[in-house]
């Protein structure tokens, strides 16, 4: 197995996809790094000459080619691709760069889940990896950015040398991180200095080089340059004081923070903050927030153009000295952030950014890569590149006008230096990704939010209250495994309120401490907003399995992917016109056939991809890497969001659901399809239709009766799982009476117990 870096942030991740999309998807079988996959183009060779002519260089026209993938463990081959040349300075290089696209002459189609490919022949750096290596630490250190491997490229049979396969930033890129798709994409190449130009968005589209500074990559035809507009006029001109309020109402901070981190440690002076380049900013719909994406990091780690010591230059003066570069010096004059930029560098520093831990990493990408780069026939045309300078690179300089450094020799001074170089601080408690179960009206409510510090986290809490009313309601969260908060001590703490019972809009904040008395609040001022919305039809997205092998298999014998259905209701539900999707942008993905679900009914659909097998086999997978699933409403309805959640990466023949069916919150449950939903330990035998059980009358008002053998017990609790009442009591054989005096109207769950069986039935209780 190959050497990883330490993964900052794992625990973080993994609670926060219980509720939000994945900002860190797994690797799959396109990015794997354990192999060298080898990656065949063919085309006539009539066009790859005119493609490859002098004078063609800045020619984006796609040639019809067929392209072909070999891991070793699969080989696949996609036809009527489009290719082009990429890049900037590469196009006139004679290794050149490639884009691979899918999707130019089949609109719509995806490959593994990627529209396009970006072939990189990273032909200025020696030892073909430093692009590779950054894009492995921005993963590390917690920032949203593109998955990378080594591949092999032949085109019509001829091996064009060791590249750089780096995942294409687009509209599925976003998707995947953030969610969603709809907001604007920029791509924001020199001279993007994001300095205030007034406040007429169209100001912002000026051109440099034949293309807009600020490029709309989505929405081009409305062509709205409104939000940047207004997100360059926060950044500029609101007082320093105030900026944080103002700047966390437009921007995610929190992964901003640990990108200017990144680019002072790995040298990147080709980016935003010092040569006002290579970046993206998407306006998440999710949030309203901008995010940001860094991009082209092959200038980095000792590779200079400049004339500039990027391994000594100090980190909180990194921007460029002259010009303005308000996302870098604006931001570090609010003492708050540069104390976690601080923070950030020191963490980077100790498990990420040293000796220990890069250099058996890079000796490992070295011996991976090494045989096809002293085969790559390009490699050594644009500088004189020989093998033994492939070598060298990797630990010392070399004799050309850009390579001051060695990479492991860079990683030294760089740290060394940066270490010298850092403020002493105590940051107050960070408190990032925070996320909900988006619940409707009848369901648990789930938060959870990671919390850093640098000394000890001795509370966080959750302040809160209902429609604007009252005063705020504060409770504790938990870092303790036992609140939907991931690992016990992994730095997630979660809390949970039983439903409302009702439609509304929870306004709330989380605070924290630590053991120096420091302070911090999350959002800085104001609320955040968790709509409890209403349900259209009352039928859950109860439990999910992404990836079966051996649980359940389905009429054809084959263990696919599949999707648990739950009626909560006491009536059948028809579900023709409605819809299950994977992507909350494409809501009516797969349309439910002309059939009811009966009234606390358990329906099975199979997410296989094969909808000629039958009525409840759907026309897309389930990702086991994590994305989103849920149930739409017609379109007289607006596509309404019935119900449904988003989930983080899905071991084999692993589930989740929800506890209770229906209401709870979502975690992880013992595969049941088809029945109750059961805790991951305990699990009983299913018994809820093998003994009768009448239960009347359902609703009730003020008595609830239970015909139940006498043997069994049984209890009353409430969608947030506590026991309520004064209990049964028994009448006669076998007949059992509940008085609902003390309990509030609203849904409960009737638990029925005999041995190690287990029934269970939901009750409403509605006094007239």
């Amino acid at each position: 197995m190959p050497t990883r870096i330490y993964l900052l942030l794992c625990c973080a991740i993994t609670a926060f996809n219980l509720f939000a999309q994945n900002p860190f998807p797994a690797p799959g079988p396109l990015y794997r790094d354990d192999a060298v996959p080898r990656i065949d183009i063919w085309l006539p060779a009539d066009s790859l000459a005119i493609l490859l002519a002098p004078g063609n260089e800045q020619s984006n026209y796609h040639w019809h080619a067929t392209f072909t993938f070999d891991d070793g463990d699969q080989r696949d081959t996609v036809y009527n691709v489009g290719l082009r040349l990429r890049g900037n300075t590469s196009r006139m290089a004679e290794k050149k760069s490639f884009k691979v696209s899918f999707n130019t002459y089949e609109p719509g189609r995806q490959w593994n889940g990627v529209e396009k490919l970006n072939l990189n022949g990273e032909h200025n750096d020696p030892a073909v990896c430093r692009a590779k290596v950054c894009w492995d630490l921005l993963q590390q250190m917690g920032v949203p950015a593109p998955r990378a491997n080594h591949v092999r490229l032949y085109i019509n049979g001829e091996f064009k040398g060791l590249y750089v396969n780096v995942e294409h930033i687009d509209e599925e890129f976003v998707e995947t991180r953030f969610g969603n798709k709809n907001g604007n994409l920029y791509k924001c190449l020199w001279p993007a200095d994001l300095a205030y130009l007034g406040n007429n968005p169209n100001s912002y589209k000026f051109e440099s080089g034949g293309r807009r500074a600020y490029d709309l990559r989505t929405n081009e035809e409305t062509d709205d340059y409104t939000d940047l507009a207004q997100f360059i006029d926060v950044l500029n001109n609101t007082p320093i004081s105030f900026l944080p309020c103002a700047l966390e109402q437009v921007m995610n901070v929190e992964t901003l923070l640990p990108a200017m981190a990144f680019d002072v440690l790995a040298g990147n002076w080709d980016g935003p903050f010092y040569n006002k380049n290579n970046f993206y900013l998407y306006h998440n719909q999710a949030t309203g927030l901008f995010e940001f994406i860094p991009y082209d990091l092959d200038n980095t780690l000792g590779i200079d153009w400049l004339g500039q010591n990027w391994g000594t230059r100090n980190v909180y003066n990194w921007a460029h000295p002259n010009e303005p570069r308000p996302l870098f010096k604006r931001v570090l004059q609010v003492p708050e952030y540069r104390e976690r930029f601080t923070y950030y560098l020191q963490l980077f520093l100790d498990n990420v950014f040293n000796e220990e831990v890069l250099f058996p990493y890079l000796e490992d990408i070295k011996q991976r890569i090494a045989p096809y780069a002293q085969a790559d026939p390009y490699r050594p045309l644009d500088y004189g590149f020989t093998y033994a300078d492939f070598e060298t690179a990797f630990v010392d300089d070399l004799p050309f006008f850009h390579t001051d450094y060695g990479l492991q020799e860079y990683i030294t001074t760089r740290r060394n230096t940066a270490l010298s170089q850092l403020e002493a601080t105590d940051v107050a408690p960070i408190i990032t990704w925070v996320a909900d179960n988006n619940p409707s009206a009848y369901q648990d409510i789930a938060l959870s939010a990671q919390v850093v510090d640098n000394t000890t986290v001795t509370e966080v809490m959750w302040c809160y209250r209902l429609n604007g009313a009252g005063s705020d309601i504060c409770i504790p969260m938990y870092d303790d495994g036992q609140h939907l908060d991931g690992e016990a001590n992994d730095g997630r703490y979660g809390a949970e309120l039983p439903a409302v019972n009702a439609v509304g809009v929870i306004e709330y904040y989380l605070t924290a401490g630590d053991n120096t008395g420091q302070q911090s609040r999350k959002p800085v001022c104001g609320f955040y907003e968790l709509q409890i919305s209403d349900v259209t039809l009352p039928v859950a997205i109860n439990e999910v399995m992404a990836a079966n092998s051996s649980t359940i298999a389905d009429n054809f014998g084959e263990y696919d992917d599949w999707v648990e259905l739950y009626n909560y209701s006491d009536v059948p539900v028809y579900l023709g016109g409605r819809y299950l999707s994977d992507n909350p942008t494409n809501p009516d993905k797969w349309a439910f056939p002309d059939i009811w679900i009966q009234a606390q009914e358990y329906l099975l659909v199979w997410t296989d991809d094969d909808a000629g097998q039958g009525p409840l086999h759907t026309d897309f997978k389930l990702d086991a890497a994590g994305e989103f699933i849920g149930i739409f409403d017609n379109a007289a309805n607006d596509y309404a969001l019935i119900d449904g959640f988003a989930f983080g990466p899905q071991a084999t023949n692993h589930a989740i659901g929800r506890l209770p069916d229906g209401f709870g919150a979502v975690q992880v449950v013992s595969p049941t399809p088809g029945g109750p939903n059961m805790p991951i330990t305990g699990v009983g035998e299913l018994i809820d239709n093998q003994i009768d059980m009448l239960v009347f009358p359902n609703p009730f008002s003020e008595e609830l009766w239970v015909r139940w053998p006498a043997a069994g017990t049984l209890q009353l609790v409430d969608v947030w799982g506590r026991v309520v009442g004064g209990g049964f009591q028994p009448v006669s054989e076998g007949l059992w009476r509940f008085s609902a005096e003390g309990l509030v109207d609203g849904i409960y769950l009737l638990v029925a117990q005999m041995g190690q069986g287990v029934a269970i039935r939901k009750v409403v209780l509605v006094r007239p």
